[in-house]
Order: structure tokens, then C-alpha cells, then sequence
């Protein structure tokens, strides 16, 4: 009994029976929508990751990149629709609602597996923490770097710490997260979302100058050649790559807590869905146009990071501007992936502590013409210290595409895949090895192959570049175009 409510986030509230403040569980009704719901997947699918997929789409060259992307965004749609039917459990109208991901695994699957995956969930959420610390520092650097190159005429190399950057970007994290529950941090999802859009735009525009001044269109139909890279490294490398699109998809991990803020008409599920499929389809379609011009217009040399690689192109206050974006955008997507973390804690404390004045009170400080703020003691020192470590670890280990490709293969298979189907097989009550069985098996089976081999390939990738690293400084790769 205790080991089935340890990774519990839910609140037990008296209910109301549904009435004009309250839902049927007895929580202040939930008031988002179709608008807010995309938004909030935009902000996640669209990060950072975007800006690896021109490198991806090098490694596995025109053949296979766009159809690996392609895949890839119909196996997260599919298997998401499959998620999306797990927020109510038995009835889809009027069944209990699971709050989180794992309270749906506790009360379709039970038993074991509601253990591993909390561990699995949260410990992705933590991994992506720390993926956007790393990304949103080398953009800031770049903004510095740029600035400074062009100030001393070319003349100054401008090497500099990233570990600064990563200070700055935590303590503005530290203020956000002091923002107490996931269903208020609506604003800061749709400014995000927005901000996405403009930095790929930004990308995809520079990828097109690029390629019409050149009037080449680069890049070849296997990929990286070999004499540029060995055999054994564009293994790697294509398993990497893997594992980058895959952790371009990724937003399963915090989908069933993206669906407990929608209202509940018309039913969740049918919201969400519309969410997914207008989210998937627009990322997507950036996606493509990004990574496909990205390679178009460096070939074999394109950049982990896409913005990187067009170093020091003038108009370079273009570059400062999209590089601000990406910043702003991941200022959000760190508080979108890391709300579910807090709310854990947070709940699992107060459970063990009711009574402990330390977590359970609450401070309130007038806001003149706004609600007055709660400030909880527990909630300020907690988060603090989260955020805290999420920024050390990465000064510790600054490596953007081999981090980008292990929380990628890390949350792919079970999130993603695994336990979407396990819980709609057991939902829908569908019969071993029927038709309909085999497939869904094959599809997850299918899913772990690729996480191996693209967790494989990232931590081969980490391995090489700890071999190389200097700390603290900033080793992405410009060119003077």
C-alpha cells in the first residue's frame, strides 16, 4: 500500500458534484482550451531540439532524415492519442481523473510499474532542465560573442565562460518557479510558444538566403561521407542523430498534466487530441523546413547547433534576435517540464508533514490590483535548491547534441511508446496476440530499438567530447560566412 502511493501528486478535495466554480472532483474549475493546450506543446515540443536537426538530417542525409522526422511525428501523435484517452479512467465523460502521468499508470496498470515510471518520468523532466540551461547559455554567449567580434573588427576571437550565462539564466529561473501551479504559468507558455516561432522562422530565413546566394544545394542522399568521418563514427553519429529527432518530439512525459488544466467541455480527451494534431502538425512542418534548409545550406558541416553556423552573418542583430528568442522561449519550457517535478515534492512533503508550519504555511504579500501572493517557505527553499543544481551539473558537463540525444533515447521508449500502449491494451481490454495486439506490441517494440541504439550513440558522443573539454569554456563551432 505505501509503495503504491509513492509517486501519488493527486489531492484528495471533497467533491462538488460540478457546479459554476467547481469540477466534478471537487477542484476550482479548469478553464484551458484549445489555444492554451497547443500552446503549452508548442512550448515543449518546439525547444531547443530544433536546433539540432539540420545536424541530425546531415548524419542520416536526404533519404532518411525527413522520413525518420516524418515517422517519428506520427508515432508521438499516435501514441499520444493513446495517452490522451488515459486522463479519465473506465469512462471517458465521467470517469476519475488522473492528475499525472503516473497516477493514469497507477490506476490502469498498478503494481511495479507505477514506481518505475515516476523514477523514469522525473528523472527525464530533470535531464531536460538541465538540456535548457546549456542551450539557453550558448545562445546568450553567442549574443556576447557576436557583439564582441563585430565591435573589435574580427580582430578579438572572443573566447569566453558559459559558466556565467548559466548563473544568469538559473536566478531567472529561481524567480519563475516561485509561480506556484502549472495551470498559471499559461501566459508564459503562449509567450514561449510565440518566441519558437520566431527564432525558426529567423533559422529557416538565413537557410534560404544561404542556399539562394550560393545557388547550391548541399548535403548528399546517405548522409555525412566517410573520409570526412570514419565508418564507426557515422554509426554513431546516424544513432545520435536518432536520438536528437526523437528528443524533438518529446512532450508524452508531460502531456495527462498539460490535460488536467483543460476544461472538461467539451470532453478532455477530444481537446487534447486537436491539441496534439494541430501542435505535431505545425512543429512538424517547421521541422522539416528548418533541418532540410539548415543541411541544404552547410551539407556534411552543419552545426549542432543550427544559428551557430551562420556565425557571424551580417545582419548579425538578426542572429542576436533570434538567439534572444530561443532564450526567452526556454526561459518558459524550463518552468512547463519542471512543474510536475515541484508539484511531486511538494505533495509528497506535505502528505509526510502535515502538520510541519515549515511547508504547509503560507505567507500571503498584497499585490495591488491583483490576488495577493502565497508565499510558502518550503516551496521558495525547494525550488531554489532544484534550480540550483540543475545549473551546476551543467556547467559540469556542457555538451548540447550528446545531452540533447540521451534525454531523447531516456524518455522515447517508455514515455513516448511503452506505456501509452500498455495502458490502452489493458483500457480497451484487447485480447493477447490478436491483431490489433501484435501491432501495438511491434510499435513499442520497435520504439525501445530505437531508444538503445540512440542512448548508445549519445553516450559514445559524451564520452569523446569529455576526452576534448576544457570547463567552463564555450566550444561551439562558428564560421565566418
Amino acid at each position: 500500500m505505501e509503495q503504491s502511493q509513492v509517486f501519488d501528486v493527486s489531492m484528495d478535495i471533497p467533491s462538488h458534484n460540478g457546479s459554476e466554480c467547481f469540477d466534478d472532483d471537487g477542484r476550482l474549475k479548469r478553464t484551458g482550451t484549445l489555444c492554451t493546450a497547443s500552446a503549452h506543446i508548442i512550448t515543449a515540443v518546439i525547444g531547443s531540439g530544433v536546433l539540432s536537426l539540420a545536424w541530425a538530417i546531415a548524419q542520416l542525409g536526404w533519404i532518411a532524415g525527413p522520413a525518420v522526422m516524418l515517422l517519428f511525428s506520427f508515432v508521438t501523435y499516435y501514441t499520444s492519442s493513446l495517452l490522451t484517452g488515459c486522463y479519465r479512467t473506465a469512462d471517458p465523460v465521467s470517469g476519475k481523473r488522473n492528475y499525472t502521468y503516473t497516477d493514469a499508470v497507477r490506476s490502469i496498470l498498478g503494481g511495479y510499474k507505477v514506481k518505475a515510471c515516476g523514477f523514469i518520468q522525473y528523472v527525464n523532466l530533470f535531464g531536460i532542465a538541465i538540456g535548457y540551461t546549456i542551450a539557453a547559455s550558448i545562445s546568450m554567449m553567442a549574443i556576447k560573442r557576436s557583439n564582441c567580434f563585430h565591435e573589435s573588427g574580427g580582430k578579438n576571437p572572443c573566447h569566453m565562460s558559459s559558466n556565467p550565462y548559466m548563473m544568469v539564466f538559473g536566478v531567472t529561473e529561481v524567480l519563475l518557479s516561485q509561480i506556484p501551479d502549472f495551470d498559471q504559468i499559461w501566459w508564459l507558455s503562449i509567450v514561449a510558444a510565440v518566441m519558437s516561432f520566431n527564432y525558426s522562422a529567423i533559422g529557416l530565413g538565413l537557410g534560404i538566403a544561404k542556399v539562394a546566394a550560393t545557388g547550391t544545394i548541399r548535403g548528399n542522399l546517405t548522409g555525412i561521407s566517410i573520409g570526412k568521418v570514419t565508418q564507426t563514427q557515422k554509426i554513431w553519429r546516424s544513432f545520435q542523430a536518432l536520438g536528437d529527432i526523437a528528443f524533438a518530439y518529446s512532450f508524452s512525459v508531460i502531456l495527462i498534466e498539460i490535460q488536467d488544466t483543460v476544461k472538461s467541455s467539451p470532453v478532455e480527451s477530444k481537446t487534447m487530441k486537436k491539441a496534439a494534431k494541430i501542435s505535431i502538425a505545425v512543429t512538424t512542418a517547421f521541422y522539416i523546413l528548418c533541418g532540410c534548409m539548415g543541411y541544404a545550406s552547410f551539407g556534411d558541416l552543419a552545426p549542432g547547433n543550427l544559428l551557430t553556423g551562420f556565425g557571424f552573418y551580417n545582419p548579425f542583430w538578426l542572429l542576436d534576435i533570434a538567439n534572444a528568442a530561443i532564450v526567452i522561449h526556454l526561459v518558459g519550457a524550463y518552468q512547463v517540464f519542471c512543474q510536475p517535478i515541484f508539484a511531486f515534492i511538494e505533495k509528497l512533503a506535505t502528505q509526510r508533514w502535515p502538520e510541519n508550519y515549515f511547508i504547509t504555511k503560507e505567507i500571503q504579500f498584497p499585490i495591488p490590483g491583483y490576488h495577493p501572493y502565497k508565499l510558502n517557505m518550503f516551496r521558495l527553499v525547494w525550488r531554489t535548491l532544484f534550480v540550483t543544481l540543475t545549473t551546476v551539473i551543467s556547467m559540469l558537463l556542457p555538451f548540447f547534441n550528446d545531452v540533447v540525444g540521451i534525454l531523447g533515447a531516456l524518455g522515447f521508449w517508455p514515455l513516448s511508446a511503452y506505456f501509452p500502449v500498455e495502458m490502452y491494451i489493458q483500457q480497451k481490454k484487447i485480447s493477447k496476440w490478436s491483431g490489433r495486439w501484435i501491432c501495438l506490441k511491434t510499435l513499442s517494440m520497435a520504439c525501445l530499438m530505437i531508444s538503445i541504439v540512440a542512448g548508445a550513440g549519445s553516450i559514445v558522443g559524451v564520452i569523446l567530447d569529455l576526452e576534448v573539454y576544457k570547463p567552463g569554456y564555450f566550444h561551439q563551432k562558428y564560421q565566418n560566412l
